[in-house]
């Protein structure tokens, strides 16, 4: 690889690098995965990635699926493992995950941004990373490091080189911000503080960052298209569609896409106007703006289970009877975009709470009015789709990379089972067999 400086790939070989990360990892283990033993899963039934199948097998051989279905004999030299009882469904995607933080309730963003040492947060990060992949998410999308600059590129570059265990990592280096909007805040005018993302201003230094962050190592560029800097700190738009399209457009140029924080609808629709592949929280979006997402293609990843557990830290009991306004209103724009028919990823905001409690927001789309079908779906097959790695991930079919999970239990009857995880297989590797 060619280094631009310690932290920075070049943009298209570590991109190539980053979509074939189990053929590095398996590097470090010994054999290259085209020496693996081949593996025959027998679970009870099978989750595709979208309908479940029961009497199926799975076959996986080099690292990929090559075959899914009933009556499947053993290729020779085969691993059987049964699973009776058991459910199998691809490897959990997170798409909105933030591996550099930790729960709120442990230590607030501000002093995880200021007090706490880029050393110790990647330290932190590593032990994130185990729990996530012990959870059954065996790939993650992670927005932002949060005034950790570079790390989560450093610690995609270990995940690759199988030094450290964790899901496959998409990374977004530090994100983008409108100057004055983002935080830590609340200092005298004397003292300058280190910002959780990079600040800019106007389209020139919008391209000059993206390229930068680009040049940095980042998969995904993300972009704060509003933020809590209203005169009572109401959320408003940060950059006009002008610049966050210089940033979009950008991006496009390297191979790259557009990740938004948008909460309002103004700022959500500017976003979608200028380009955006997903939109992030998107608690007020309209519904005139949901059926522009539809009509775009732009997914929407909800983070249901972020505002939930910031609720239960600020003293809710988790009752319906006293649930705070702001779910409620969550509880009826996820119910919106559902009935517009907006496509919806999961995405957690892991990192507000516990990694490795990941299934939480999977939990809450049920508990919202999702089918637990169609939440299965949003953490495989239409997360897959969107973060289009090759080979792909998030479904059980020929050709797809071999992260598999087994759970105990029907997760298409209860979503909770899904906390059940007795298999992990990542890139046809035995990760977690209990």
């Amino acid at each position: 690889m060619r280094l631009r400086h310690s932290f920075q790939w070049a943009g298209q070989t570590w991109r190539r690098v980053l979509n074939l990360a189990f053929l590095l990892s398996a590097m470090a283990a010994g054999p290259a995965l085209a020496q693996q033993r081949p593996l025959l899963l027998q679970p009870e039934r099978v989750f595709d990635g979208e309908a479940f199948h029961t009497g199926w097998a799975v076959q996986i051989e080099n690292g990929l699926i090559t075959a899914a279905g009933p009556a499947l004999q053993p290729p020779p030299q085969a691993q059987i493992i049964a699973l009776p009882g058991m459910t199998l469904l691809p490897g959990l995607l997170d798409l909105h995950s933030h591996v550099l933080l930790h729960p709120y309730n442990e230590t607030p963003w501000n002093d995880q941004v200021l007090r706490e040492s880029v050393a110790e947060r990647s330290v932190r990060a590593a032990r994130h990373l185990q729990a996530t992949l012990e959870a059954g998410f065996t790939s993650l999308r992670d927005l932002g490091s949060e005034g950790a600059g570079y790390a989560d590129v450093g610690l995609a570059q270990a995940l690759a080189k199988g030094v450290l265990a964790g899901p496959r990592l998409l990374v977004a280096g530090p994100a983008i911000v409108a100057t004055g909007t983002y935080g830590p805040k609340g200092f005298s005018e004397n003292v300058a503080v280190p910002q959780g993302a990079v600040e800019v201003s106007g389209e020139t230094e919008a391209r000059a960052e993206t390229r930068r962050q680009i040049a940095g190592g980042a998969d995904w560029v993300k972009v704060y298209a509003d933020y809590r800097w209203g005169p009572n700190g109401q959320a408003r738009p940060t950059f006009s569609v002008e610049e966050l399209k210089a940033i979009v457009d950008t991006a496009a140029a390297s191979g790259r896409r557009v990740a938004a924080h948008a909460a309002t609808d103004e700022g959500a629709r500017r976003a979608i106007e200028a380009g955006v592949s997903t939109i992030e929280h998107g608690d007020d979006v309209s519904d005139a703006t949901l059926r522009l997402m539809v009509q775009r293609g732009v997914a929407l990843c909800p983070t249901l289970a972020a505002g939930y557990s910031i609720a239960r830290y600020q003293g809710w009991g988790g009752s319906a009877q006293d649930e705070p306004a702001r779910l409620k209103a969550k509880r009826q724009s996820f119910a919106r975009a559902r009935k517009a028919g907006v496509i919806l990823c999961n995405g957690s905001d892991v990192g507000v709470f516990r990694h490795g409690d990941n299934a939480l927001e999977l939990e809450l789309m049920v508990a919202y009015g999702a089918t637990p079908t169609q939440a299965l779906r949003a953490a495989t097959a239409t997360n897959g789709a969107i973060v289009s790695l090759e080979p792909s991930v998030g479904r059980i079919a020929p050709g797809y990379l071999a992260d598999v999970i087994a759970v105990k239990g029907d997760p298409g009857s209860d979503i909770q089972v899904l906390r059940q995880i007795r298999l992990v297989v990542q890139g046809g590797e035995v990760k977690l067999q209990r």
